[in-house]
């Protein structure tokens, strides 16, 4: 089965400097339908303004990650961590027993556009840690190229949980297929563009919710980059 999660029905919060559309129930958003999705807990689609970002906070017991679209994004952390995050990066931070960190755009000009993904650990209280891998547009054209797993394999992220992320460019004649395990769930989440999933037409921001379909097939894709999340 699989159910769609438009674009226009997902929660807004526009700050001025922060224009955010929230997936699942976030800050002020609050439905209790959309509490996430498996170990799938939050994909906020976030624009900050330059010059912007967010001041430091807290977390823990969170795998947090973080995928850019457009432009940068400069990242502190209590575990002595900083970095500049640019599209093609992929950072992943997990929270564990506590961490603070800052987000901020270090253009003087441009917007950064990114996706913030948190998914639920597998166990709490673990050391707080962070990984950085870029992975070129090329990686990703044509195929479902994996970007965090369990066990940090094919130079994937390493999560603590039983999920695989996997993110594609799709264009024109481009097809992949995944089979998906029985037991397992998965969610799509359409960053750019337009795509087809089991022919069912997916546009930018529109998510799908996927369950006891043994295999997926993205297809019809019109200048598409996916983010497709495989849940034990």
């Amino acid at each position: 089965m699989i159910t769609l999660r438009k674009s226009d029905d997902r929660g807004h919060a526009n700050h001025g400097w922060l224009d955010s559309f929230h997936t699942f129930s976030f800050a002020g958003y609050y439905d209790p339908r959309e509490m996430g999705f498996g170990s799938l807990r939050v994909i906020n689609e976030d624009r900050v303004q330059a010059g912007m970002g967010f001041g430091t906070h807290p977390h823990r017991d969170m795998e947090i990650i973080s995928y850019v679209l457009e432009g940068e994004l400069e990242h502190k952390d209590s575990m002595g961590t900083g970095s500049v995050i640019r599209p093609g990066d992929v950072q992943r931070m997990s929270a564990g027993t506590g961490v603070t960190h800052s987000e901020y755009n270090p253009s003087k000009s441009n917007p950064v556009h990114f996706l913030q993904v948190w998914i639920e650990p597998s166990r709490a209280g673990v050391k707080p840690s962070y990984e950085q891998k870029r992975i070129d547009t090329d990686e990703k054209k044509g195929r479902l190229r994996l970007v965090a797993s369990p066990d940090a394999v094919e130079g994937s992220v390493q999560i603590n949980q039983n999920a695989w992320v996997y993110a594609s460019v799709l264009d024109g004649s481009d097809a992949v297929t995944h089979v998906l395990p029985t037991g397992h769930k998965a969610y799509l989440h359409v960053a750019r563009g337009s795509v087809e999933i089991n022919g069912q037409k997916l546009g930018v921001g529109d998510g799908a919710k996927i369950t006891g379909e043994p295999e997926l097939r993205l297809a019809n894709g019109k200048a598409a980059e996916v983010l497709l999340f495989d849940m034990a």
